[in-house]
C-alpha cells in the first residue's frame, strides 16, 4: 500500500486489488471532515475539508485496519430488468462453451457489486461476473453502443448510460428507462454508486 498526497486536502491510496479498494473505502468512510471517496481499480482518492483532522488520521487508520476483512457496509440493492438479446450474446456463449440459455442463467443469477464508476458519467464497473463470462474485449470496438446496453469485459459487467463508443461484448439491454442510469437533475445523479448490490432480472 502506498499513500500519495494530492494537494493540501486529499490523499491517494494505492493498493493491489479490488478487494483492498473496497476495504480502504470502508475503513476511511467515517473519518472526520471527509468530503468524498473516489474508488478506482487499484486506488482510492480521499478528499477532506481544509484543515480537517481526518486527513492526518488516514495513515494510522489504515495501518491498524485488516484490509483482508473489510468491515460490513450498508449497501443499496438495485434490480434491473434486462432483455438478453445483445449482438454478442452468441459470441459470449461460443467463447464460454455454453448455450445462450446457460449464459443468460449465469449472468442473471449472479449478485454484483459496484466496484467503482468511470469511463462515462453513470457507468459502473460491476464485480461478481461468473468466471466463464469473463472474456476479452472485442478486437475492434464499436463506434456507437446504444444507451442501456449491458456488456462484459474481463472481470466486469456494466451498463452503458449513454450512447458512446465501446469495446465490451454486449449481451443484453435494459428493458426500460435506459436513461435512468444518469440524470444530472437528480440527486444523486448516478443510479449506481460504489458498494451497491446489483441484480439483473431477465425480462421478455
Amino acid at each position: 500500500m502506498r499513500l500519495r498526497r494530492c494537494g493540501p486536502d486529499a490523499v491517494l491510496v494505492e493498493v493491489g486489488s479490488l478487494a483492498e479498494v473496497a476495504a480502504v473505502r470502508a475503513v476511511l468512510a467515517g473519518l472526520p471532515g471527509l468530503v468524498d471517496l473516489v474508488p478506482a481499480a487499484r486506488t482510492v482518492l480521499a478528499s477532506f475539508e481544509p484543515g480537517s483532522p481526518g486527513l492526518r488520521q488516514v495513515r494510522d487508520v489504515l495501518a491498524r485496519a485488516d484490509l483482508s476483512a473489510p468491515p460490513a457496509v450498508v449497501a443499496a440493492e438495485v434490480t434491473l430488468p434486462v432483455v438478453y438479446e445483445g449482438p454478442d450474446l452468441d459470441l459470449v456463449a461460443q467463447t464460454a462453451g455454453l448455450t445462450v440459455d446457460e449464459v443468460v442463467a449465469l449472468h442473471s443469477g449472479a449478485v454484483y457489486t459496484v466496484a467503482f464508476c468511470g469511463f462515462a458519467p453513470g457507468f459502473a464497473y460491476l464485480t461478481g461476473l461468473p468466471e466463464p463470462l469473463q472474456q476479452s474485449r472485442l478486437d475492434t470496438p464499436r463506434t456507437r453502443v446504444p444507451t442501456g446496453s449491458v456488456g462484459v469485459a474481463g472481470e466486469f459487467t456494466g451498463i452503458y448510460p449513454r450512447s458512446s463508443p465501446g469495446g465490451w461484448r454486449l449481451v443484453a439491454r435494459l428493458a426500460d428507462h435506459a436513461d435512468a442510469l444518469f440524470d444530472p437533475a437528480r440527486e444523486p445523479a448516478a443510479l449506481l454508486s460504489p458498494g451497491d448490490r446489483v441484480r439483473f432480472e431477465a425480462a421478455t
